[in-house]
Formats: structure tokens, C-alpha cells, sequence
């Protein structure tokens, strides 16, 4: 699929709607690897098989081969780009939209500004709290802002969410935010083979 971006050129995008969809996830790409990344395409394949469909798209720089993000207000607009064409595309079914690191936070901000038509939650694969090393939340104070349901895939090792501070961010939203911790998985949810080995012996 073309997505119309205005005010840019329009953007690449990709409509996985298995046979026995429930709903569709408007997903967004990480700000270092585009919607083809292997992460996406593990995660996407995966939604299908458990019946949701999914619409990746990218950003304009990753489309047009940049390696600096987009700035918010040009991401955010791409981001609504993105949850009208699902809509269109995929009308009988619910919606909920975020993605990886900087894609979900762009959806996040998007959010909240002005709610995405349509939209009854959003899931983040891995929230971007802060820089590696920098702990912090300000990154977080958007959430507030935010009245939709919210899911937090987290990894204990994740660089970009220190594990107390995401677990008191999510806390301070109470009943709209939910995190689930992947045991041992970094900010791409990859696994130590020791974690994994200790987790099959507790089997």
C-alpha cells in the first residue's frame, strides 16, 4: 500500500488481515530499522497466526533512505496517515495502534495531542523512556494526557526503560496502563541464552 502523508511524500505500507481477524494493529517501526525489519516481521507473523491483523508503515525518512527520525510534528502526521488508511482498509474491525521504541511513542504523542479517530488502545513494543544510560521519565509525561488503555511489552533488560521507572510510570496511570515483563529480554525482547536455559530447567 501508498500512504498519503501530508505536507510529504506519501510512504510505504503493508496490510497482513489473516482470514479470522479480530481486530488490527496499526504498528509503527523502530527509529533505526524500517517496517521490514526482522523484528517487525517476527512480531507481525506471529499477531497473524493468533488472529490480528496488522498495518506497518514507515516513516518519510526511512522511505526516502535518511537516517535522522522525522521530527514529531511531520511522524505524528504520518502516524494519522496510518490509522485513517486502517480504518478504510479494514472497516469492520477494532483498532489499537502504537509500535517498536520511537514509533510507539510517536502514536503515544500523536494520542495524545488529539485522540486518533478509532483508535480504542495502544500497545507499545518497548517504550522508549529515556537515552541508554540517562534514566529519566520525562519521555512519560505525555501519557498523562492519554485516556485510552495501554500495554507495555517491556524487557528486564531493556537500555531505554529502566525496569523501576517504567514499572512507577505505568503504576502513576493506574487502571489504563498494563505492563507485562519479558524475563531476561532486552529493548528487542532478545533473550540470554542463560535466561533461556534456566527457564527450560525450572520446566
Amino acid at each position: 500500500m501508498k500512504l498519503a502523508v501530508p505536507g510529504v511524500r506519501a510512504v510505504s505500507a503493508i496490510l497482513d488481515r489473516p482470514p479470522d481477524a479480530r481486530f488490527l494493529y496499526v504498528v509503527a517501526h523502530g527509529a533505526g530499522a524500517g517496517m521490514r525489519h526482522q523484528f517487525l516481521e517476527s512480531v507481525t507473523a506471529r499477531l497473524a497466526e493468533s488472529g490480528v491483523a496488522t498495518l506497518r508503515y514507515q516513516f518519510p525518512y526511512m522511505e526516502e533512505g535518511r537516517k535522522r527520525p522525522d521530527p514529531p510534528h511531520i511522524a505524528e502526521r504520518t502516524v494519522r496517515a496510518a490509522v485513517a488508511a486502517a480504518a478504510d482498509a479494514a472497516p469492520d474491525l477494532p483498532i489499537v495502534a502504537g509500535g517498536k521504541s520511537f514509533g510507539g511513542r510517536m502514536t503515544s504523542q500523536a494520542q495524545s495531542r488529539d485522540p486518533l479517530p478509532g483508535v480504542r488502545g495502544l500497545v507499545f513494543l518497548g517504550f522508549p523512556l529515556h537515552a541508554p544510560g540517562r534514566p529519566g521519565d520525562r519521555r512519560a509525561e505525555h501519557l498523562n494526557d492519554v485516556t485510552v488503555p495501554m500495554l507495555f511489552l517491556q524487557g528486564t533488560r531493556d537500555a531505554l526503560a529502566d525496569l523501576d521507572l517504567i514499572r512507577e510510570v505505568t503504576n502513576r496511570l493506574g487502571s489504563r496502563a498494563t505492563l507485562h515483563v519479558l524475563e531476561g529480554g532486552d529493548h528487542s525482547f532478545k533473550v540470554l541464552k542463560r535466561v533461556v536455559s534456566l527457564s527450560l530447567c525450572r520446566i
